[in-house]
C-alpha cells in the first residue's frame, strides 16, 4: 500500500528514536536498521487511519520485531567465536540516541550492553525504554501486554543485574582524553610497570575478532596480566605489521560514551578499543576487531574531522 507524504513523515520522524532502541536492544547497528526497515513495512501495510497513536504502536511493533530476534540471537551467540561485544558506535552516530542524562549516556555503553546479554528479553526492553528513553511503566505495560507491576518488577531485576557488573565513573571530555594519551603513551613505552600504574588491580581486557581477527577467546584480568598484553598490543613486531597490513594510525576518539581508542589502516577503521574509568584507574578495555562490525565505524569516521594520529605503527619499523 502506498503511503501518504503525512504517513511518511510520521515514520520517518520516528526513526531515530526506533533506531536508538533497537541498537540498545540488540546490541548491533546493522541488525538495528534491519529491525526498523521491518518496522517500516508493517507500517506500510497496516490501516494506518485505524492507528491512534502512531508513536506507541511503532514502538510496540519494534519491539515485537527486536523479540524475535534477540531469541535467535541467544542461539548464534552460543556457537559465537570467541568473545562477543557490541557493534561500536563512534562519537557523532545518530544511532546513539539520547545522551542528556547518565542514565541514558550509560545505557549505550560497551559495558551495560554485554551487561544486557544476562538479561531475559522482557528485562532488556524494560531496561531500556525506562532507563534510556524514560517511558512510563504504564506505557511499557502494553508495549509488552503486562501488568503495569510486572513492568516495575522486571525492571527492577534488570537495574539489579546492571548494577552488580557495572564499574564505569564518568568524566570529563579533557580529563578523558588525558588519560587516554597516559595509557598510549605508556603501552607504547615498551615498559609494563607504567601502564600497570594506570589500571585497576582487578582491570579485565577484552577482545572480540569474530573468528575473522586473532582476539583471545578468555579475558586478560588483573593488572599486570593486562599491562603485559596492552605493551605487547602497541608494541611493533614482525607479526603485528603483517596482521595490519599497512600503517596504522591511532586516534584518541570515543565510542558508545566512552572514551576510546579508534585505529585504522588506510582510512579504514580495524579496531576499536573503548577505555572504562574508576577513581582508581583504568578498570577494563573492550576491543572490537571483527571487520564485520566496523563497516558502519569506517563510514561515520569518514564524514567527520580529527585531529592528527596520536601514534602510528609503520610497516617497515
Amino acid at each position: 500500500m502506498a503511503l501518504t507524504g503525512n504517513q511518511m513523515d510520521q515514520f520517518e520522524a520516528a526513526m531515530p528514536r526506533l533506531k536508538a532502541i533497537a541498537y540498545r536492544l540488540l546490541g548491533s547497528a546493522s541488525d538495528a536498521e534491519d529491525a526498523v526497515q521491518d518496522t517500516f513495512l508493517r507500517w506500510q501495510a497496516a490501516d494506518i487511519d485505524r492507528i491512534e497513536v502512531p508513536e506507541a504502536w511503532l514502538t510496540k511493533v519494534l519491539t515485537n520485531v527486536c523479540l524475535n530476534e534477540l531469541t535467535s540471537a541467544r542461539a548464534r551467540r552460543e556457537t559465537y567465536v570467541g568473545q562477543w561485544l557490541p557493534e561500536p558506535l563512534l562519537a557523532g552516530d545518530p544511532m546513539l540516541g539520547p545522551a542528556d542524562t547518565a542514565e541514558q549516556r550509560e545505557s549505550v555503553s560497551f559495558a551495560v550492553l554485554a551487561l544486557m546479554e544476562r538479561l531475559s528479553p522482557n528485562e532488556r526492553v524494560v531496561y531500556v525504554l525506562r532507563e534510556a528513553f524514560a517511558y512510563p511503566h504504564g506505557k511499557i505495560a502494553e508495549i509488552l501486554d503486562i501488568s503495569e507491576s510486572a513492568s516495575q518488577q522486571l525492571f527492577h531485576r534488570a537495574k539489579k543485574h546492571i548494577a552488580a557488573g557495572r564499574t564505569r565513573t564518568e568524566i570529563d571530555e579533557a580529563a578523558a582524553r588525558r588519560i587516554v594519551e597516559e595509557f598510549l603513551t605508556a603501552a607504547t613505552s615498551g615498559r609494563t610497570e607504567p601502564l600497570v600504574r594506570l589500571l585497576t588491580s582487578d582491570a579485565i581486557a577484552i577482545g572480540d575478532g569474530g573468528g575473522k581477527v586473532p582476539a583471545r577467546a578468555k579475558a586478560f584480568e588483573g593488572a599486570v596480566a593486562v599491562a603485559k598484553f596492552m605493551r605487547s598490543l602497541f608494541t611493533p613486531n614482525q607479526a603485528a605489521r603483517r596482521l595490519i597490513g599497512g600503517t596504522a594510525e591511532i586516534h584518541a576518539s570515543s565510542a558508545n560514551g566512552l572514551p576510546a581508542l579508534v585505529v585504522l589502516v588506510d582510512g579504514r577503521v580495524i579496531g576499536v578499543i573503548c577505555l572504562e574509568f574508576t577513581p582508581d584507574g583504568i578498570a577494563a578495555f573492550r576491543s572490537q576487531v571483527n571487520p564485520d562490525k566496523l563497516e558502519r565505524a569506517t563510514r561515520q569516521w569518514a564524514t567527520t574531522d580529527h585531529a592528527d594520529p596520536l601514534f602510528r605503527i609503520h610497516q617497515d619499523m
